[in-house]
């Protein structure tokens, strides 16, 4: 009853975003800003397994192209992540890109929407050709879920044409894109079309977890930088943190500074962060992940029929989650 309840829920999104007017400059600006990230795959802690099937698919065949070029495979392709929401995802984009100096689109649904019939199937299009005048270069489209969702649960047109165009301009990865990476990324693989997930276009399916304990001690201390802190033992938090996602723990520190806040508004001078500040506000909080893990739980355990999601169980297994 929930798988229903969750997809009515993911409907109402859509025609929701539906109800955005999109201006499309046809005037010959770019529909959404190309650039070129500075971050790299060092800039990313741990993942060493989703690294390494990233460098196979896209580094590597940029760096020795004969070599691949032997086997058959083209640089270019498509990489579908995903996992718990905040763990990461659009950071580890922009890092793929910044790997191979490439320039980056982010493509967000509400770039593309128009409430004119068929202007959102041209915009998507215009922004597949400004990657294919600017390649090398990387496409990435956050929250795939609400612009790929299954056409079977679609009960608009407009809704259907668009997945439709989507996997029209995937197919042209084949021939038009040599150059052109296309990394998705959704919290809920699960209702995406079919289709999407074919040899050819989103074949690469990688698992993002949530940050491991030396992970989200890196985390806490990024958003502690530049702030005033006591002495702070951040590996006893990241310990007690465990299965936060990244936002979760920018969300702890906030706590935490809202606190000190309240000491120096009393004493009338900056109170430092203290170690209680941060065990406090950790212990008020749940990790925002375990919902997620109960839901991909049932998809792993009784929808998986291709073994998509063993990671996620065995994530759980090595993690003690149930």
């Amino acid at each position: 009853m929930s798988d229903y309840n969750d997809r009515d829920e993911l409907a109402e999104r859509r025609r929701n975003k539906l109800r955005v007017l999109h201006f499309d400059g046809k005037d010959g600006n770019e529909l959404v800003e190309t650039e070129k990230p500075k971050e790299t795959l060092e800039d990313v802690g741990g993942l060493e397994e989703v690294k390494k099937k990233i460098r196979m698919n896209f580094i590597f065949p940029l760096q020795q192209p004969e070599l691949f070029a032997a086997y058959g495979k083209d640089a270019g392709g498509s990489l579908l992540l995903f996992g718990p929401p905040g763990c990461g995802k659009t950071f580890l984009a922009r890092a793929i890109a910044g790997e191979i100096n490439a320039n980056f689109i982010h493509i967000e649904l509400q770039a593309i929407l128009s409430m004119y019939v068929g202007q959102s199937e041209s915009n998507l299009h215009d922004l597949f050709q400004q990657a294919r005048q600017n390649k090398p270069c990387v496409i990435f489209i956050d929250e795939l879920d609400a612009m790929g969702g299954s056409r079977n649960t679609m009960r608009q047109h407009h809704d259907r044409m668009l997945v439709n165009q989507l996997l029209l301009e995937l197919d042209g990865l084949q021939s038009l894109n040599d150059g052109v990476f296309v990394i998705g990324a959704t919290n809920t693989p699960w209702y995406l079309d079919s289709a999407l997930r074919r040899p050819g276009r989103f074949n690469h399916l990688v698992f993002v977890p949530p940050p491991e304990e030396l992970e989200r001690e890196t985390i806490l201390q990024l958003k502690l930088a530049n702030k005033p802190v006591d002495r702070l033992q951040l590996l006893k938090i990241a310990k007690e943190t465990r299965h936060f996602s990244g936002a979760d723990l920018e969300q702890t520190v906030k706590d935490a500074v809202e606190h000190a806040l309240e000491r120096s508004l009393q004493s009338g001078s900056i109170e430092p962060i203290t170690q209680d500040d941060l065990r406090t506000a950790a212990r008020k909080r749940k990790a925002t992940t375990l919902e997620w893990f109960a839901t991909a739980k049932n998809y792993a355990t009784f929808s998986d029929m291709n073994n998509d999601y063993q990671h996620v169980l065995d994530y759980m297994k090595n993690n003690g989650l149930k």
